[in-house]
């Protein structure tokens, strides 16, 4: 069980290249729920390449790759990932260098974190990963010819494995430092709201939901707690009817539409679903700079007595209520980071003061 009671929690994209710096920031700003960090400004740090080492036929292109299946060896290396990945059902723990390990080349902040996890006087409550979703890296890679993956049968669904593998391995590395909560790892996945638009053409809702359904068994089967962080804006009854214990959404930008939903939303709370309250803009950079927190708590509060009118005591709401920005700040100069990392952490401590939380 998991009773957030309106803490703090971050995305996981800052726009430095230093990954100590990121986590000491992490740290100061959400030690209750410290998280690896995305550092975009690195070459392989993109929200994409970050998850698709180990995939068959990958090539590097700068700050982008693809997959080349007619390259000699593809169907070798084909093989042997269906191996690794049946090996894998039968072992109750993957190991520290698995196939579905993240690694140091592109995802440095993890080995990052556990470092400083290992150092750490206090266990946080739990720790929070992040995997990309299947749709969005599906269609962020494309093949030799230029088709994104998610186009392709049997290359979608080796990418929905191996993604499923590697939030598994987080889960099963990050267990160990959380004290009462199991570990989170959100599924970034703006597609699960924006199928049918012109940018996933072709991509139906079945689609979408087995593979983010697949993702969502993998970290639930490791003992971890899943979330969808979306900060894009759509149909929201896909993510609202999945099995999914917490729904990250840009309430700054989009609640109005969010609570459009009030049948599956008032479903989803009632089943014991937390809502990562994405409040603190993160775009566009004057609406950052131009934010303050008494105005975020004045807006916070509307909405929270928008979802008591659907019957909802307050109590319940705050206990299901994580506070989040409403997406990354890769994109910000690192002074506005700043500034939301600390709307966050002080508008959390001052909803958690007026309540007693």
């Amino acid at each position: 069980m998991f009773t957030p009671n309106c803490l703090p929690v971050l995305i996981g994209s800052l726009p430095l290249t230093s990954h100590a710096e990121a986590v000491d920031l992490i740290f100061t700003y959400t030690p209750e729920i410290p998280l690896w960090p995305q550092l975009p400004k690195r070459e392989k740090e993109g929200m994409v390449r970050q998850f698709v080492s180990g995939f068959p036929g990958l090539i590097d292109q700068g700050s982008s790759c693809s997959v080349d299946r007619e390259r000699d060896g593809f169907i070798t290396e084909m093989t042997e990932f269906y191996e690794h990945l049946i090996s894998s059902q039968s072992v109750e723990v993957l190991p520290d260098d698995s196939f579905f390990a993240l690694g140091d080349d592109t995802a440095r902040g993890f080995s990052v974190l556990i470092e400083r996890l290992k150092s750490a006087e206090l266990r946080p409550l739990t720790v929070k990963g992040q995997v990309t979703g299947p749709v969005t890296a599906g269609i962020g890679i494309r093949d030799h010819q230029g088709v994104p993956l998610v186009y392709d049968d049997n290359l979608r669904d080796m990418l929905v494995k191996l993604l499923a593998g590697k939030a598994r391995w987080q889960v099963e590395q990050l267990r160990e430092f959380c004290t009462t909560v199991a570990p989170i790892i959100f599924i970034d996945e703006p597609g699960m709201v924006n199928f049918g638009s012109t940018a996933f053409a072709g991509i139906s809702r079945a689609l979408v939901l087995e593979g983010v359904r697949e993702l969502i068994g993998s970290i639930k089967g490791a003992g971890g707690l899943s979330g969808i962080h979306i900060c894009a804006n759509g149909d929201w009854e896909p993510a609202l009817s999945s099995d999914a214990d917490i729904i990250s959404f840009d309430a700054y930008s989009f609640f109005d539409n969010f609570v459009l939903y009030r049948e599956q939303l008032v479903s989803y709370l009632n089943r014991g679903g937390i809502l990562a309250w994405g409040i603190v803009p993160t775009s566009p950079p004057d609406t950052v700079e131009r934010e303050q927190l008494d105005t975020l708590r004045g807006k916070w509060y509307r909405q929270l007595e928008t979802l008591c009118s659907f019957g909802f005591t307050e109590h319940q709401i705050l206990s299901q209520t994580l506070i989040a920005p409403a997406c990354g700040t890769g994109s910000l100069s690192p002074e506005l980071a700043l500034k939301v990392l600390s709307m966050t952490r002080n508008l959390a401590d001052l909803i958690r003061e007026e309540f007693s939380l």
